[in-house]
């Protein structure tokens, strides 16, 4: 195994990774040349290259966390955001789970969010390196009382002593991210199959996920944290076997699906909202228009339309001004006769690019307005609608 973590793990190390904390990358030459007079090269090398990785990973886990906790380039990419570890962490202690087998723990995110919520965590990770650092972020937490790391196939692991189980197969592989599911490591059969066979189970899958792929037995829930589409969970032992949610964080703001219909298609209203992704993912936009009194644009575009102003969790809204067919000429002097100098591009069911667009209809940004446009369609055809966010 690659150990560049066991001297980190050292005196030495320790207090080298305090001496490089926040060190910024124009600076690390310098430091670098510095520290190597009185410290190994490679020790050095390895200090500054977490320093790297912790500064990334602050966005995941908070710079309190991350500052002390140890990374792997794999780990800062493919780990929990912490918000979202701990939603789920709290929704199993919620379900009365005490203990997790926590399969393809990788380098510990979600076994640290499940301590936190006083659950017991039996972690397993095949990789050494991996498993090593997720039994070096327990003792960085004072969590190891609580989580157990594993090195072992979760393959072969017994998990029949755990009130659940949580499985984050690798979606990875040697050509990047892996859209099939029965790709994933280990694949999602295997996964559904130990789920069914443990009181409670969580399986974090990707968002995009269809529909169809979805076990009958099984609940399912698209997470969002701060409008971003993190991940989907299938749930088993939930008590409700083909629900489907959107959750919001922060919050949680959860959304249940009723099995309506789509919504009716309808001209362009006064206002737009544009529903969160994980509303989108959850196929749960007819809940969401069904609370505004709204319809659709178009009956392929997820956005919906309204004539009143409402408060909702999951959609943000805009008060259209102007609506065209697409046409930059057209746009571009609407631009200049609105003094628009700052102009948001959103788009949805359109193959032009925001930025293209930005550059050709605002090339010289000068007024002192501000404008959002929606690059869509409306009933069928290319469309252009001009507004702003709206506060209720």
């Amino acid at each position: 195994m690659n150990d560049h973590l066991s001297p980190l793990l050292t005196p030495e190390g320790r207090a080298l990774l305090d001496e490089v904390r926040g060190t910024a990358p124009a600076d690390e030459l310098a430091v670098a040349t510095r520290l190597r007079r009185e410290h190994p090269a490679e020790l050095v090398s390895a200090a500054l290259g977490q320093a790297r990785l912790r500064q990334r990973a602050a966005a995941k886990f908070g710079a309190a966390d991350a500052d002390r906790m140890f990374f792997t380039p794999n780990g800062v990419e493919q780990s929990t955001r912490a918000s979202v570890a701990t939603y789920r962490a709290q929704r199993l202690k919620a379900l009365g789970v005490t203990s997790v087998a926590d399969l393809c723990c990788g380098i510990g995110g979600d076994a640290i969010a499940l301590a936190r919520a006083g659950i017991r965590v039996l972690a397993v990770d095949r990789d050494p390196v991996t498993a090593a650092t997720a039994r070096a972020n327990a003792d960085a937490l004072g969590l190891a009382g609580l989580i157990e790391v594993r090195e072992a196939d979760v393959q072969e692991v017994d998990t029949a002593g755990h009130d659940a189980v949580f499985v984050d197969p690798a979606r990875r592989g040697g050509r990047g991210r892996v859209f099939d599911p029965e790709a994933y490591s280990p694949p999602l059969s295997w996964a559904v199959e130990t789920a069914r066979a443990a009181r409670t189970a969580a399986l974090k899958i990707a968002p995009g996920i269809p529909h169809e792929a979805v076990p009958a037995d099984a609940e399912a829930e698209w997470i969002s944290d701060a409008g971003d589409v993190k991940e989907a969970v299938l749930w088993f032992g939930t008590g409700a076997p083909g629900a489907v949610r959107a959750t919001l964080l922060p919050g949680p703001r959860t959304l249940l699906g009723r099995g309506l219909p789509d919504p009716a298609v309808r001209p362009v209203g006064r206002y737009l909202y544009e529903p969160d992704g994980a509303v989108i993912r959850a196929h749960l936009v007819a809940e969401v228009a069904e609370e505004l009194t709204g319809g659709l644009i178009d009956p392929t575009i997820a956005y919906v339309t309204a004539d009143t102003l409402r408060t909702t969790a999951y959609a943000t809204p805009y008060e259209i001004t102007d609506e065209l067919p697409f046409n930059v000429k057209k746009l571009k002097a609407l631009l200049r006769e609105r003094e628009v100098g700052n102009l948001t591009v959103k788009k949805r069911g359109s193959a032009v690019e925001p930025e293209e667009l930005r550059r050709k209809a605002l090339p010289k940004p000068q007024g002192r307005n501000a404008a959002t446009v929606f690059l869509t369609r409306v009933a069928g055809a290319p469309a252009m609608l001009l507004g702003r966010p709206a506060r209720p």
